[in-house]
């Protein structure tokens, strides 16, 4: 039954579009959703950043 799901899911267009987004409602979710900086450059650091510090807390929760 699982692998007839997946099979559905792969035909569908379905691989790994579904962890990108649970990834980005959790940081907004945990994080402040908006950009504080003004210039393209910096919202991109500003956005790494942010994924940084999600991985990090993720990482210290199973210490």
């Amino acid at each position: 039954m699982a692998a007839a799901h997946n099979a559905l899911n792969q035909e569908n267009g379905y691989t790994q579009r579904w962890m990108a987004e649970t990834s980005y409602s959790t940081t907004k979710r945990t994080q402040a959703s908006a950009l504080r900086s003004r210039f393209w450059y910096r919202q991109v650091r500003e956005i790494v950043l942010m994924f940084a510090l999600h991985n990090i807390k993720k990482v210290a929760e199973k210490l």
